[in-house]
């Protein structure tokens, strides 16, 4: 009887222990994601409080619901990040253009697409506002971000300049825009993530000029994820959260969050 008694209560704990497990749901994997942001227009900025906020932000505190995984941030410059995804430092970071260099390294989910646009100073004559009459001008200079991929046709416009050292490089976008605000550089390129809030921010929406240049150029920009790192499945885990997200209006709500709904539509095409 007291052996009847004993295997019934191995048993009915085992039986519990069995159903606590299976209530408690998968482990988790990668449990603590390191990821970097960068200030950058309205996909990470600061709040008027400190604080910081934006479109990225939005998109990985959505993703960790949907995932289960813990992302610890920090706020990097743009060439330390590539940096440290390079040298497996670094697990994760957002809003990055794959190149085949790059993809070495790191894994590209897409989660938005755009282009670049010219910001120029008014005081420039029309002459120079085509990128033949920009290069014809050899006073002339051009800002970017360094370590930025700006699209094929700028790309090989720039490479052009920098052959004769037009182009002056700078840490982050707020730099870039002080160096046309101050007359450094004659022109600047920028996204409109970027370029739609900081002119009005910097008071220079009357003083610079938009050109598109090159509208067919697209963009795609992703989360970086380093191979070294995060596994195949997370990365799929993570894609397939992304996608869930684009399915049902989540991404597309917290695009029209920042950008408003023209726009956020347009880079939710890709």
């Amino acid at each position: 009887m007291k052996y009847a008694l004993l295997k019934c209560a191995l048993v009915c704990g085992l039986l519990a222990f069995s159903s606590e497990t299976s209530f408690a749901g998968p482990p988790q994997q990668d449990e603590s994601i390191s990821i970097a942001f960068y200030e950058l227009g309205v996909l990470y900025y600061k709040t008027a409080d400190g604080a910081h906020a934006g479109i990225d932000q939005d998109v990985i505190e959505e993703l960790s619901k949907r995932t289960g995984l813990r992302f610890q941030t920090a706020l990097e410059s743009r060439v330390r990040i590539w940096t440290r995804l390079a040298n497996g430092t670094l697990d994760m970071s957002v809003s990055g253009i794959a190149t085949p260099e790059r993809e070495q390294f790191a894994r590209f989910i897409p989660y938005f697409a755009t282009r670049n646009y010219v910001l120029m100073r008014n005081d420039i004559p029309a002459a120079a506002r085509s990128p033949e009459g920009f290069l014809a001008n050899p006073a002339y200079k051009v800002a970017v971000v360094k370590s930025f991929k700006h699209g094929p046709e700028y790309d090989l416009w720039l490479d052009q300049l920098r052959a004769k050292g037009r182009v002056r490089e700078a840490g982050d976008f707020q730099m870039v825009l002080h160096l046309l605000k101050i007359g450094r550089a004659q022109a600047v390129l920028a996204l409109p993530t970027s370029w739609v809030p900081a002119l009005k921010q910097e008071g220079m929406a009357a003083t610079v000029q938009v050109l598109d240049w090159w509208p067919k150029d697209r963009i795609v920009h992703g989360l970086i994820l380093s191979r070294q790192h995060i596994s195949e499945g997370t990365a799929e885990r993570i894609a397939t959260a992304i996608q869930s997200m684009r399915d049902d209006g989540s991404l597309l709500a917290i695009f029209q969050r920042h950008v408003g709904p023209e726009l956020a539509s347009s880079l939710l095409k890709y």
